[in-house]
């Protein structure tokens, strides 16, 4: 054969296919996943039986652990010695196994993710439950295969004389597959089984009458009982599973909170670490310390409690936000019939079930030979006895052991076995009583191959026989149960106050979207300067809150930002602020045009939104009040090419009063606009001309004379009252608000509601700034267009108008229930830049 004849050429595609589809094979079917019959990984299998044939069994004294894990690699299992280790402590860990399936001295890790020890430090043996999986696996109960060097055999399956793969459970991950099936109480599973095997066809609920659920080590609460079912029912389900946790009173009015147990397959440590951290970072009010007390007694977590803190209410803070209590998920796959499965209670039972009947008909067939070829050889030695002269004679005139058994065989019709027996019978076997113990041996014999002969003739024996040996294994092992169930997961209300202590601050939002909380101390101590801040940016809201409110932040594009005032950067007053993008996910090119602070979403109040298109909607407030607030969430349905120009929080009182980019100011009441739900686009606000928009949307209380100023693009203000306008009602066109001129006409740039004193600020395209004091402008009427401010042939037109309120406007101080006033318009200029000095 040529050198180039050795290789394939193959597409790299086939031969990367074939590989990962025979790795696959190998990994699902022979290491990540449990059989359903013995409910073991075959590293597990190859511990166990490799522990059971070098005798290191529960009777026996300990042996390192080296010794094992050599055994196990040099004979069944060729792989790193630690994974084999690794898979012989957690058998060993009383925190992770509902029994122990292998006994250990030394340091086999703990509950706080400490290593174990090195192998050649441990010491190892079979447990007592180990025992009953191994036995009468010498008695052909079970297939053996080749091991890896053809140089032995080795269990396929293990007998398993009880249903170890929902006692012990399994987790794995596989190519392709991964499992979780929790581990269960021995005497629930050997009930449930039984009952199976008396009625096969029997219902799921009354399986679960005897299994109520997963019995974990670890103990601790599940709740759930509709995820346990449909876990039970399908192989995937859902439960709650959270630690026991009491409240004791201490001294001086004090409590703390004590965990005795805390959920499955939980690090203790870094448990503690994370509650220690909520303290340290007070995202919780109300702990003094927190402490390991866990000795060789038992587990012990305590949270000691300042005076007067909420301790239940603390206890459900630590269930929502640490792994006190988390979400367990049932995946209950394993390998039946050489495939993985998503198996459901009643066919993992019946997979247990079925192997049970094959391992107890093999082993009754083993004892049934060995009885019978028993019975064979004793008849002959009873009839031996009765012609023992003759025998004698017979043997002592033999050549050798060959012809005495021909010889016996012709004269007197013995078979080779009992000719073999009779002559290798020892000399003091020959005496007359002996004949008396043979009989009663085969009669002894002949009863026990009439029971063996009846199990194997009978169904109903062979399960009989299948339920007396699960009833001695639950006699014998079964235990406590651990874990309780609870039917209903409870609903984890935190009151607020409990967990953020109630605390007044200033909370900023400039107009770049830079948000900030300040204390109290920090704010007086700045002297009326204003918030530290980017020089190119701008104050949009400053208002005095509690940590307990909420700040509800709506942008251009029709989404709102959820932000509890506690979750808010604390910084500095003259500090800058942190950027909302970074608490919160938005979109990169959306903005914030207002800020509503909220104390109580449960009020009779609506949130009231306007768009540039000229929609309005009005949705009742608690319908905004989010369970998560990690990303933006929808305020309002809009069409592409809409933005909304205004929110506010209402009463369902107040009056709306709309102005237009064209100069129409239209006036009605908010009873008009009917309320709808949170994802929805809302109704028409005004009717607008087709080149109209909408700039401006006011809400004000009704009967309260408002002054009115109007600011266009050509840097052109006056002030109106109200009054000026007629109500009107909804869709409608609107009054006219400024004089209409041919050339160069003005636009409706801005509309603010001014108190008596305060700043009307224009800043021009090209970022020149000039303000207007309020006071000074006299009221004018609707068909004027105004006095001008700025020069637009320097300045370029209006690009931005906000106001600042003067000391006897608008307070900093805001009812966190009360909008804050519109105080800030942004807005698209025109292409026309001719200016001309006409009125």
């Amino acid at each position: 054969m040529q050198e180039k004849d050795r290789y394939l050429d193959l597409p790299l595609e086939d031969v990367i296919g074939d590989r990962f589809g025979r790795y696959s094979k190998y990994i699902i079917q022979d290491r990540a996943l449990p059989d359903a019959r013995d409910g073991l990984k075959p590293v597990q299998r190859r511990i166990l039986y490799a522990m059971h044939v070098d005798r290191n069994t529960a009777d026996k004294p300990f042996r390192k652990s080296a010794k094992t894990v050599g055994n196990v690699i040099g004979n069944y299992h060729p792989h790193g010695d630690s994974s084999v280790y690794d898979a012989m402590i957690r058998l060993s860990q009383d925190w992770k196994m509902r029994h122990l399936l292998v006994e250990m001295h030394g340091n086999n890790g703990s509950i706080d993710g400490d290593p174990p020890a090195a192998m050649r430090y441990t010491e190892a043996r079979l447990s007592s439950i180990s025992s009953e999986l191994l036995r009468d696996i010498d008695k052909n109960t079970v297939d053996f295969m080749p091991n890896f060097d053809d140089s032995d055999t080795e269990p396929v399956v293990l007998p398993s004389r009880y249903p170890n793969l929902l006692v012990n459970g399994s987790t794995g991950i596989s190519s392709g597959y991964a499992t979780d099936i929790p581990p269960h109480h021995l005497g629930e599973v050997i009930d449930a089984a039984i009952l199976q095997m008396e009625k096969p066809d029997c219902t799921l609920d009354e399986l679960m009458a005897h299994i109520k659920g997963p019995d974990f080590p670890t103990g601790g609460i599940i709740q759930g009982a509709e995820g346990l079912k449909k876990a039970y029912e399908t192989g995937k389900g859902k439960i709650v599973l959270r630690g026991k946790a009491k409240v004791e009173d201490l001294r001086g009015g004090r409590q703390q909170i004590v965990i005795n147990e805390i959920p499955y397959e939980v690090n203790k440590a870094n448990l503690v670490k994370k509650i220690d951290e909520l303290r340290i970072d007070k995202k919780v009010d109300g702990i003094a310390e927190v402490r390991d007390d866990t000795d060789r007694t038992g587990l012990s977590i305590v949270v000691e409690l300042k005076k007067d803190a909420d301790a239940q209410g603390i206890l459900h803070f630590l269930y929502k936000n640490t792994d006190l209590q988390v979400t367990y998920n049932f995946n209950m796959v394993a390998i039946s019939n050489k495939t993985p499965k998503l198996l459901g209670l009643k066919q993992m039972l019946a997979s247990y079930i079925g192997h049970q009947k094959a391992v107890v008909t093999r082993r009754t067939t083993y004892d049934l030979t060995k009885a019978k070829e028993r019975a064979h050889i004793v008849e002959g030695l009873i009839k031996a006895i009765s012609i023992l002269d003759d025998v004698i004679q017979t043997i002592r005139s033999s050549k050798d052991k060959k012809d005495a058994k021909d010889r016996l065989q012709a004269a007197y019709g013995f078979t080779e076995p009992q000719a073999e027996a009779i002559v290798t019978l020892q000399l003091y076997r020959l005496t007359n009583t002996d004949v008396t113990t043979l009989q009663e041996e085969a009669a002894e014999l002949q009863k026990q191959i009439d029971k063996l002969e009846s199990i194997l003739a009978s169904e109903a024996k062979l399960i009989g026989e299948i339920k007396r040996e699960l009833k001695d294994t639950k006699k014998k092992y079964a235990d406590e149960r651990r874990t309780a169930i609870e039917q209903e997961i409870e609903d984890l209300k935190i009151n607020l106050e409990v967990v953020v202590p109630a605390e007044d601050v200033m909370v900023t939002v400039t107009k770049e979207g830079y948000v900030k909380r300040t204390s109290l101390r920090s704010y007086a101590a700045s002297n009326g300067e204003p918030p530290g801040m980017k020089e190119t940016d701008r104050l949009l809201h400053s208002m005095e809150m509690n940590t307990t409110d909420t700040l509800m932040l709506f942008t251009l594009k029709g989404s709102f930002l959820f932000l509890p005032v506690h979750q808010m950067p604390e910084i500095r007053w003259k500090d800058s602020g942190q950027h909302v993008a970074n608490i919160i996910t938005m979109d990169s090119g959306d903005e914030i045009i207002s800020a509503i602070p909220v104390k109580d979403f449960t009020e009779e109040r609506y949130l009231l939104f306007t768009t540039k298109n000229g929609m309005i909607k009005r949705t009742v407030l608690s319908e905004y009040k989010a369970q998560r607030n990690s990303k933006a969430l929808m305020a309002i349905k809009l069409k592409k090419d809409d933005e909304v120009i205004h929110a506010a929080l209402t009463d369902g009182h107040q009056d709306v009063f709309i102005a237009t980019h064209n100069g129409f100011g239209l006036w009605y009441s908010e009873e008009e606009v009917g309320v709808t739900g949170q994802r929805t686009a809302g109704v028409k606000a005004i009717n607008l001309k087709a080149d109209d928009f909408v700039v401006a949307s006011l809400t004000f209380p009704e009967g309260e004379n408002q002054n009115l100023f109007l600011v266009t693009q050509r840097a052109a203000y006056k002030k109106m009252k109200l009054s000026a306008f007629e109500k009107s009602s909804r869709a409608k066109r609107g009054l006219v608000m400024l004089k209409e001129l041919k050339r160069y006409p003005h636009r409706v740039a801005a509309l603010l509601a001014v108190k008596k004193n305060g700043k009307v600020w224009m800043e021009g395209e090209k970022g020149m700034q000039e303000a207007v004091d309020v006071s000074t402008v006299r009221h004018s009427d609707r068909y004027t267009n105004g006095s001008f401010l700025l020069d637009t042939t320097e300045t370029g037109e209006v690009a931005d108008v906000w106001y600042e309120p003067g000391e006897d406007g608008n307070t900093v101080k805001n009812d966190a229930n009360e909008a804050a006033p519109p105080d800030k318009v942004t807005f698209d200029t025109d292409d026309n830049n001719n200016q001309t000095k006409l009125f």
